[in-house]
């Protein structure tokens, strides 16, 4: 991603820190009220409201969160944007501003920045996002990049972790296992080209996959969906490690079992596909994949009626006692206990 198609590099030291931080945010445009003063001061002003605030942040690192020899860099300031507001929209809340905070050596150029921002840019014209501050400085190895997105909601609005009750129904919007189907298709392609750089990957049959691992989309359409439903979540939680550790999440915050069921998990048919012919079970992919950036919500039974048969979302399960565990129920029938597999971030590579 870093060699020099294009001849112009322009060094990062000529501009220097504040002339770099004007550049890169001068087509930043601000469209939310709540937004007083953005980029430019020595600190961003929210107009408080009656609304509560609500806050996420991510920190992401390249050899650990990205690879730059597939990732491109549009692609990634994209994908940054998206893991921060997935968590807001799993609040039930609305996603406002966000801050960019970027760390690079010396091997990156103005222009390899540029494309940084500009697919940031582009998520917050996506979403109506403001960017209102951050802070850029020299990173000895590579490039890391973190966000922090602020959302509002009304206090009667917002959907935590641990409001789960025995009985609710587990829903799931979208389908699982796709992005971690790209990333397993970008690796072996990428040990190809280290074999024989002349071969040029055919990934025709992976759009999907590659889409899902590259540009992810936050599920910003949920929470207006489930007002026009007439339909409080009880526990909600955004599918960042896996359908499984997120189970967990909810579980343990609300002191609750599940049951989920092998049958019910919605799966794309490139993930089914890609599956066979990695030699991967798909209910597993599904699981413990991880990055599909979906929501995973609880309603009470009494809703059932409101949100089946609706093409965005899928019933997997439903919550039990806590004394009876978190239960995976096979095509068969048998009854296994669910393991949370998903991605650890303090696990050593």
């Amino acid at each position: 991603m870093l060699e020099d198609k294009n001849p112009q590099r322009t060094s990062l030291a000529e501009l220097g820190e504040f002339g770099l931080i004007n550049h890169i945010t001068k087509y930043f445009t601000i469209s939310h009220k709540s937004t007083v003063k953005g980029v430019g001061d020595d600190a961003a002003v929210l107009d408080a409201s009656a609304k509560q605030t609500v806050i996420s942040t991510d920190l992401l690192i390249e050899g650990v969160h990205f690879d730059l020899s597939y990732m491109p860099l549009k692609h990634l300031g994209y994908k940054a944007v998206m893991v921060n507001l997935s968590d807001i929209y799993a609040m039930n809340a609305t996603a406002e501003q966000i801050t960019v905070s970027l760390a690079v050596s010396n091997r990156f150029p103005l222009e390899a920045i540029e494309e940084l921002y500009a697919g940031i840019q582009l998520a917050c014209e996506t979403y109506n996002i403001d960017l209102i501050g951050g802070d850029t400085t020299s990173s000895t190895k590579g490039m890391l990049l973190s966000i922090t997105a602020i959302g509002k909601a009304n206090k009667e609005d917002l959907v935590f972790r641990d409001g789960a009750k025995p009985t609710d129904l587990i829903v799931v919007t979208g389908d699982f296992g796709a992005a971690y189907l790209g990333l397993q298709v970008l690796e072996r392609e990428k040990q190809v080209f280290k074999v024989n750089p002349q071969n040029q990957p055919d990934l025709e049959n992976y759009t999907y996959l590659i889409e899902r691992q590259l540009k992810p989309e936050a599920r910003k359409d949920i929470a207006n969906l489930l007002k026009e439903l007439d339909v409080k979540p009880t526990s909600m939680i955004d599918v960042s490690d896996g359908i499984s550790s997120e189970l967990f999440h909810i579980c343990t915050q609300s002191k609750v079992g599940c049951k989920i069921y092998e049958d019910k998990l919605p799966l794309d048919p490139q993930v089914i596909s890609a599956c066979e012919e990695f030699e991967l079970d798909s209910t597993t992919i599904a699981l413990s994949g991880g990055e599909d950036y979906e929501l995973l919500f609880t309603v009470p039974i009494d809703d059932y009626d409101k949100i089946k048969g609706n093409p965005n979302l899928s019933i997997i399960g439903h919550i039990t006692e806590q004394n009876q565990g978190l239960q995976l129920i096979t095509r068969g029938g048998q009854e296994i206990e669910l393991r949370a597999q998903g991605w650890n971030a303090l696990k050593e590579k």
